[in-house]
């Protein structure tokens, strides 16, 4: 990954009255240090995220990347971020990118300990050569999450449904995925419901119904999920957010792993099972999901 293009952010209150947040950026050689060592993102992981696809210099969904970083805020208690100065802040590292994929990053910290603010700020970067996960798909394996769907109402305070920086189980799961001789993994509640991918959301087909894991079991939200159901939904075909069972992924006509950066990789088999592949229908969503969109 190159790195292009980095953007300190003063956090403006969600109320501000400005329009123009140009002169609450900084830009920084994304190659030099930049933060304290006693940022709390560093520390403890304490913050949020926010990985946004661009195309030809076109950020993707802008607007519901910097919705669900709000969302997060509010679930780790963080300020509220001001979505204006979020969007002009996109805007600014997106004319960095040029032709091509490329990915910009979104983070919001608790800031220094002790401090009096949070740390935003926002990275540009080349993105990853996708191209062979999204023609030739990936092998998954389940993994159990540790706790059953039930476990986010009874315990908010584990943040199920926020995208923090805490994703060192994320990353584990998918070496462990790797060491079974997948390409990466679903996670499972305890009691047999399929969840998420690691850094991806799951969408099921039978017949022509689509379906995809309800985000009350702690599942957040997936941007590009909902986008593709948009596009499903636009062209008369059947979508549903469901519990659903770890079998489901087993007996499914087709499935993907679809996210900001991979976009829609068809998986080819879980735990070893043979899934069949619809590449008429993965091109057509790849195609849709690297056409600009707002």
């Amino acid at each position: 990954m190159t790195w292009r293009f980095c953007l300190m952010l003063e956090p403006a209150a969600s109320d501000s009255p400005l329009t123009d947040f140009s002169a609450t950026f900084t830009v920084v050689d994304p190659a030099a240090p930049a933060l304290s060592v006693g940022e709390l993102s560093t520390q403890r992981g304490d913050g949020i995220f926010e990985s946004i696809g661009v195309v030809d210099g076109h950020a993707q969904e802008v607007a519901a990347h910097v919705e669900r970083l709000a969302h997060s805020a509010r679930l780790c208690d963080l300020p509220a971020p001001h979505l204006g100065q979020w969007h002009q802040a996109v805007q600014r590292a997106a004319a960095e990118c040029g032709p091509g994929e490329a990915v910009i990053k979104l983070i919001l910290s608790r800031g220094v300990e002790h401090g009096p603010a949070p740390t935003a700020w926002v990275t540009a970067a080349t993105a990853p050569d996708n191209s062979r996960a999204r023609t030739e798909g990936v092998r998954v394996v389940t993994l159990d999450r540790g706790f059953d769907s039930g476990a986010p109402a009874r315990a908010p305070w584990l943040l199920l449904g926020a995208k923090t920086l805490s994703y060192a189980v994320n990353m584990a799961a998918i070496r462990e995925a790797r060491r079974r001789g997948a390409d990466d993994a679903i996670f499972v509640s305890s009691d047999g419901i399929a969840l998420e991918g690691p850094t991806s959301s799951v969408i099921l087909r039978h017949g022509d119904r689509f379906t995809t894991p309800a985000p009350g079991a702690g599942i957040l939200h997936g941007t590009t999920q909902l986008s593709v159901f948009a596009h499903l939904e636009a062209q008369g075909l059947e979508t549903a957010y469901e519990q659903l069972p770890v079998d489901a992924l087993r007996t499914a006509d087709a499935a993907w792993l679809v996210s900001s950066v991979r976009l829609a990789a068809p998986v080819t088999a879980v735990d070893g099972l043979e899934l069949a592949v619809d590449r008429e229908l993965t091109a057509s969503l790849n195609r849709y999901l690297l056409s600009p969109r707002n």
